[in-house]
Order: structure tokens, then C-alpha cells, then sequence
């Protein structure tokens, strides 16, 4: 039955890849103490590269698929794999009592390099005490000064072990595109969430000037960190943040879009090229995906598609999901 199922996931990942450069790449593990009836490896650049076996502790779940690009999954939503194309990566993952699974990694020489960066990523968010959710900081009353500080110092020390460990620059992108989001969207997101939940005014919260603090950022055009969800929400936000900035610079009012087709809007005038291919069929992916009031998307997928869509890639999941 599972290898029936890896079978069909297979043949429909296919059109996620392009024509070239295709290399057949492994992910397998083993695991232990796990709940859950069914283990799940999800691919977050595409719903069409998946798999999910019944839950046996010590079995082999092994996944082989092809791509001809940086793909990253999720082992049962939490543990992320980087995975390069032709890379074998073996994971022993023990559950235990722990909110944070052990996992062992072995595989080929690029995959282990790259994970073992990943690994230590987490263990250093760990040791900071860096909260992946905004929420969660706000909950723990948090001070923003020192969330922007902390994400600062983030920043600078994996920029630092991206350097010593000489990964390939897709990986190393990769990588750093994920933690600019941690970090700058906690400097554009996280003082206007204190304030509306603790009720300190931004001015009042010693972070010095909030519409200075992106200056120097300059969004990625790179095709590994446009393949990165987190930076999509990342460009998103900050889209929303110089927007505002320009409307109070001019004295007018800002409303921040609220519904698909606005955001559709503002997205596809603020940026162009590579960000508004990724930014537009990310917005549309995950609407799509929500399952609710789809046909809403329709026009703006015949729009995307006509005007915006250079990589053929996301056609083919937005036509599969549409499906």
C-alpha cells in the first residue's frame, strides 16, 4: 500500500520540475515515539511533492522523487529537511517526552553539511530563547527593543555560520532568506502587535524611529529565497510597511488591504520581476489551498497568468490545485 502511494505521489510531482537538470533525490527516516497514525513528509515550495506511510517505530519511510531545484520538507509539520537535487538524507527522529524531537542525520556528504547548519540554526534560536511566534512574545511581555535586538544578533551570528560552513549559495540563501523573515518581520510586525495588545504606543517603546528601522533592507531577487515561503510572507509585509510609510509621508491615510483581490492589487504594483511571479502565486496558492470561496481566485489567476507568470512551475501547481 505505501509503495503504492509513493507511486502515485511521484507521478504527480512530475510537473513541478522543469524539462532539465532533473537528479533523483531521496529523503527516508526512521522513527520513534511519534502519536500520530500517519507520518507525513509535506514539500513547502509544492503540494505536489508529498508523501505520508502508516506510523511503524523503526521502519524506513522512504521518499524518491526528482527536482531540479532546493527543496525543503517538513517531517510531520515541525522538522525541516533541506533538500538539494541528487541529495540522500537519512533521519532518525525520536519523539520521546521532549516538545523537541531528537534527530539523527546520515546521507550524502551535501545533505548532511546542509542539515547539520539547519540543526544548529535551532539549537541557537534555543539557546536565545528566540520565540518562533510573535504571539508567544507578546504572551511572555517581551519588551520590542529587545525582540529587535535579539533578531539582530540573530542575524549577524548565522550570517556568521554560513560563512564557516561554505554550503553550496543556494543553500546558504536558502537558509539566510529564512532568517531575514524571522528578523525583519519582527522589526516591522512586532512593535505595531505590543502596541495593540499591551498598550504601549510604538513611540513610547525605545526602538527609536519605526519607519527608519528597514533602512538598508533590500529585498532578495535570488531564486533560492523566491522559493522560500517565509520570505513570501516576509515581501508581503514589507510591501504593507512602505506603503504606509509613503501614505504618512504625504499625509494621507493607509488601509492595509484585507481581502484577496486588494492584496492581489497591491502586491502586483509594488513589485516586479521575479518577487511578483512569487509573491502573486504564493497569495494564490495559499487562497487556493483554504478550499473556501475559491472562485474568487479565478479572475486573478487569469490575470497572473496573462500578465505576471514567468515561471511555468507555478502554473502547474496552481492548474493541479485547481483541478
Amino acid at each position: 500500500m505505501k509503495k503504492l502511494l509513493s507511486c502515485l505521489l511521484f507521478a504527480i510531482a512530475q510537473p513541478f520540475t522543469s524539462a532539465v537538470a532533473q537528479e533523483n533525490t531521496v529523503l527516508s527516516t526512521q522513527i520513534y515515539g511519534y502519536k500520530g497514525n500517519m507520518v507525513h513528509y509535506d514539500c513547502v515550495q509544492t503540494p505536489l511533492l508529498a508523501a505520508e506511510f502508516y506510523t511503524n517505530p523503526g521502519e524506513e519511510h522512504l521518499y524518491k522523487f526528482t527536482t531540479d531545484r532546493l527543496v525543503c520538507f517538513l517531517v510531520n509539520g515541525k522538522t525541516k529537511v533541506l533538500l538539494s537535487p541528487g541529495d540522500s538524507l537519512h533521519i532518525n527522529i525520536n519523539y520521546g517526552n521532549s516538545k523537541v524531537p531528537e534527530a539523527s542525520i546520515s546521507g550524502s556528504e551535501n545533505a548532511i553539511k546542509t542539515n547539520l547548519v539547519m540543526q544548529d540554526i535551532e539549537n541557537l534560536k534555543r539557546d536565545m530563547r528566540y520565540k518562533a511566534q510573535l504571539l508567544a512574545c507578546v504572551a511572555l511581555d517581551i519588551k520590542p527593543d529587545a525582540r529587535i535586538n535579539d533578531s539582530r544578533t540573530l542575524l549577524e551570528k548565522v550570517k556568521s555560520m554560513l560563512a564557516a560552513a561554505q554550503l553550496s549559495e543556494e543553500a546558504a540563501n536558502y537558509i539566510l532568506s529564512m532568517t531575514e523573515s524571522d528578523a525583519y518581520l519582527s522589526f516591522m510586525e512586532y512593535p505595531v502587535m505590543y502596541a495593540s495588545v499591551r498598550g504601549t504606543a510604538i513611540e513610547q517603546q525605545e526602538i527609536g524611529d519605526y519607519w527608519s528601522i528597514m533602512e538598508g533592507f533590500s529585498p532578495r531577487s535570488d531564486a533560492a529565497s523566491l522559493s522560500c515561503p517565509e520570505y513570501a510572507s516576509l515581501l508581503m509585509r514589507y510591501s504593507m510597511y512602505m506603503n504606509e510609510k509613503s501614505a504618512i509621508q504625504k499625509g494621507d491615510t493607509y488601509n492595509a488591504p484585507t481581502r484577496l483581490e486588494d492584496m492581489y492589487s497591491e502586491l502586483a504594483t509594488f513589485y516586479t520581476g521575479p518577487q511578483r511571479d512569487f509573491v502573486l502565486y504564493t497569495l494564490l496558492c495559499n487562497f487556493i489551498q483554504q478550499g473556501k470561496e475559491i472562485e474568487r481566485a479565478d479572475a486573478l489567476y487569469k490575470d497572473y497568468k496573462e500578465k505576471y507568470n514567468a515561471d511555468s512551475r507555478y502554473i502547474a501547481v496552481l492548474d493541479a490545485i485547481l483541478q
